[in-house]
């Protein structure tokens, strides 16, 4: 995805000068910035980056220049983009299940941190990561609540299987630590409160003192014109609880947010193909697009038509069916999104807060998917 190297005012001024034909993200570095002070002026703990949810290399440079110093990496090529922009950053490898080659890239980049959740995947990181100053924090999984969707499905041992593991890990030398992640997009603080009272029954009885405590994602971003996310509250939530949990023996807290991050810095601009029947409305971009997520986690009603003149409809606005642009019947958002009723083509649909989880996921289906990215100083519209 390209990057213009033109810093423009706002997403208006963009799309009058340029009429864009393809799909665009609108990135504000003061957001993301102001976003990441944030989290570090406000968390209890260390706050890291979840590299998955956006891995553009700008995102990531800003990151650091706000303070920003551990990141949590999925795979050896995020690890090496991590230590070539950021090359005193703390690399905390959070997949949980991995191929002895990748561990052995890991140890290779100084990788020092290493989440397990099953006894198969200890014994790899026993059998090919140095022990001493090595930290293996043990993922555990809760029935979900208050979040977007379900990570548990797929990762996290039970709090049984998880007491044995963080016994084993501590036996072996390594620094034993827990970790957790309530679920996507949590914007109910009670969503931790359960897990951190757990991790400290689960240590206890391992009879482990645990160094850290990581307290996951699921930090959420703005999506809803009706919620308002308190990250305030969480962090105040997320305080109270490890030292009402802990007491004495209360852990260093860690957290990795992404769309917590990165979400609000970005603002998606998708073109009317055509208005069907004065019905259907069809984008430039879908589901097989930057788009890609909205299935799985639900609408962003923070959504505005501009006209190509960079002027906002503000009529009466009524429910449509939103269509993407592949030759597929599946492409299509869920339900119905309040558009403005004068909504012709050419128009642009601006979707705010779509900095996570849209350029990774943007696919070229049916020769569609082109994306680029455009810097404001603002994204008001």
């Amino acid at each position: 995805m390209g990057l213009s190297k033109t810093i423009w005012t706002t997403p208006a001024e963009y799309i009058r000068t340029l009429q864009p034909e393809a799909p665009v993200l609108f990135f504000s570095p003061s957001v993301l910035q102001a976003t990441a002070r944030r989290f570090i002026d406000g968390f209890p703990g260390m706050v890291t980056y979840a590299v998955k949810s956006n891995p553009e290399e700008v995102v990531v440079e800003n990151l650091a220049a706000a303070g920003v110093r551990g990141f949590d990496v999925a795979s050896p090529f995020e690890m090496r983009m991590i230590r070539r922009l950021v090359p005193d950053a703390a690399l905390h490898y959070n997949n949980p299940v991995r191929a002895v080659s990748e561990i052995r890239t890991a140890v290779e980049l100084g990788v020092k941190s290493y989440s397990v959740d099953s006894e198969s995947e200890l014994a790899k990181l026993i059998a090919h990561v140095p022990s001493e100053g090595c930290e293996i924090s043990v993922r555990f999984k809760l029935p979900v609540a208050g979040a977007a969707y379900n990570f548990g499905a797929k990762f996290g041992a039970t709090v049984e299987l998880a007491t044995v593991l963080l016994a084993r890990a501590a036996a072996a030398g390594f620094v034993p630590s827990i970790t957790f992640h309530p679920g996507t997009q949590c914007t109910d603080p009670s969503a931790w409160e359960t897990y951190i009272s757990t991790a400290a029954q689960i240590a206890a009885d391992a009879g482990v003192t645990i160094s850290r405590l990581n307290v996951g994602g699921g930090f959420p971003n703005h999506r809803l014109n009706a919620v308002l996310p308190d990250l305030e509250a969480i962090f105040d939530l997320i305080d109270r609880t490890a030292s009402e949990a802990f007491g004495a023996n209360r852990p260093q807290l860690v957290c990795e947010p992404g769309r917590g991050l990165c979400g609000d810095a970005f603002t998606l601009a998708a073109r009317v193909k055509a208005v069907r029947d004065g019905q259907h409305v069809f984008l430039n971009d879908g589901i097989y697009g930057a788009l890609a997520e909205i299935p799985l986690i639900g609408v962003i009603d923070r959504v505005e038509v501009m006209t190509p003149a960079g002027a906002l409809r503000e009529d009466e606005r009524t429910d449509r069916i939103i269509f993407g642009p592949t030759c597929d019947s599946v492409d299509r958002l869920p339900g119905e999104l309040p558009l403005s009723v004068s909504v012709e083509e050419g128009d642009f649909v601006l979707f705010e807060g779509m900095g996570a989880y849209s350029t990774v996921t943007n696919t070229r289906f049916n020769g569609f998917g082109e994306l680029s990215m455009a810097t404001v100083l603002s994204l008001k519209l």
